[in-house]
């Protein structure tokens, strides 16, 4: 049997979370030794990744949100070391989770550290990894404008009254895309280079991508003569819509050139650039996920 010991990554805001502190215990009660370290500002995850690896650690959890899961994610790859990652997914959207079929809540999230660890793959782009979607264009400036305060009050429902918000600022970018077998250039609303499937609150722009199948998903949502509906469409993650106006593709790599520059949000990371290339790194961690989630390939 696998060694029962961990280290959760908690970030520091979670820190009196009274569920959090249940989930703990439970896991303790059943075996586990479990350790806990607190993030309290920028670099800290990442030095705690290191610090945990070095300690022996076979298992480490991301507390927090989609943000702390990538910096957690991209320092564990980095170290090219074989402990696994489980997941407590603690923010506002919790993407990355929702889309997995992780648990929200603390005690059923932490009893996954019981299944086994799957292979999964990270994105890459510009020498930083992400495990869940790079989006750029307007939605993803809704997520960098949204308040915290109203995520903490209204949750992924923030996200969609910013944007509503933020309509009169609405313009396309033109872009240039390339990859395997796909080309396409025009003038683009939204973009989704997906390892996961959504971002931004539950808006779904990659619906068909797995974490396991050495591919990114591209999603890109051009610009259309019905700019109000499209929009409409997009803030409220409604994809069945938003198939009939996009472009999509899988590829191991791609690359974009946007001559006036490219905002990208990168599981909450900024990054811009007026030509960037992703690339898939396909089983580049292990992770704890649920069995038949959606989106490994077993699940088909």
């Amino acid at each position: 049997m696998a060694e029962r010991k961990a280290l959760l990554i908690l970030h520091g805001k979670q820190a009196l979370n009274e569920e959090v502190r249940a989930a703990v215990l439970a896991r303790r009660e059943a075996g586990w030794e479990l350790a806990v370290r607190l993030t309290w500002e920028a670099g800290d995850a990442a030095r705690l990744v290191d610090e945990a690896l070095a300690a022996g650690y076979p298992t480490l959890i991301a507390g927090g949100g989609d943000g702390t899961l990538r910096e957690i994610a991209e320092a564990m790859a980095l170290s090219a070391a074989q402990a696994s990652l489980a997941l407590l997914p603690l923010g506002t959207a919790n993407d990355f989770a929702r889309a997995a079929g992780v648990p929200l809540l603390p005690g059923e999230a932490l009893a996954l550290l019981d299944e086994p660890s799957q292979s999964i793959d990270l994105g890459e782009v510009d020498g930083q990894l992400f495990l869940n979607m790079a989006t750029g264009g307007f939605g993803s400036r809704i997520t960098a404008n949204t308040s915290e305060e109203l995520k903490k009050l209204l949750g992924g429902a923030a996200y969609f009254l910013t944007g509503l918000t933020r309509f009169s600022e609405v313009h396309s970018a033109f872009g240039r895309f390339r990859g395997p077998g796909f080309t396409w250039e025009g003038e683009f609303l939204a973009l989704g280079i997906g390892n996961g499937r959504q971002a931004g609150g539950g808006h779904v722009l990659c619906p068909q991508a797995r974490v396991d199948d050495g591919l990114l998903d591209i999603c890109i949502v051009p610009a259309s003569p019905d700019l109000v509906g499209t929009l409409g469409t997009l803030l409220s993650g409604g994809i069945l819509g938003l198939e009939s106006v996009s472009l999509s593709a899988r590829l191991p790599w791609v690359e974009v050139e946007a001559a006036e520059g490219l905002d990208i949000n990168l599981d909450g990371e900024p990054l811009e650039s007026k030509h960037l290339r992703f690339t898939a790194r396909p089983a580049a961690l292990r992770m704890h996920l649920p069995a038949g989630s959606p989106l490994l390939r077993a699940a088909d």
